[in-house]
């Protein structure tokens, strides 16, 4: 999972969100950074009946966070967002020592390379190079 900074820094260059299902978010408030987040249409919690372990399927789960503004919430892409981001701009991932390393254009004719241990936050780090990125 990408880190929040990586997260503020693509909101920062532009990157926008259109929030759907399936989407993770945490919410930019101090105390809550840390809990992340996911957009859903039904809620399903793990229950335990009689030592067995069940999964309940809850239309709404009532909370005391009735809602949060979009400017409240920091968009967590997953691989797939990010690398949606890259377009057809992506030449290879490959698997190295230190992680991940990822070669893409930057401009016809010029490509560059970004490594990072977590897959997820190499893609990060190749769209903040992109110039006009949108979803």
């Amino acid at each position: 999972m990408i880190t929040v900074e990586l997260a503020r820094a693509l909101v920062r260059s532009g990157v926008l969100w259109e929030p759907a299902a399936g989407d993770r978010f945490v919410i930019d408030a101090e105390l809550l950074t840390g809990e992340v987040f996911w957009i859903s249409d039904l809620t399903v919690e793990v229950q335990t009946y009689r030592d067995q372990s069940l999964l309940g399927f809850n239309g709404t789960t009532e909370w005391a966070l009735d809602s949060v503004t979009l400017d409240q919430a920091i968009w967590l892409p997953r691989e797939d967002q990010l690398r949606g981001l890259l377009g057809d701009r992506l030449e290879v991932v490959r698997r190295i020592e230190q992680g991940w390393e990822l070669t893409y254009a930057v401009a016809p004719g010029y490509v560059r390379t970004v490594t990072d241990p977590d897959l997820e936050c190499a893609y990060a780090r190749a769209v903040l190079t992109l110039d006009h990125v949108r979803p």
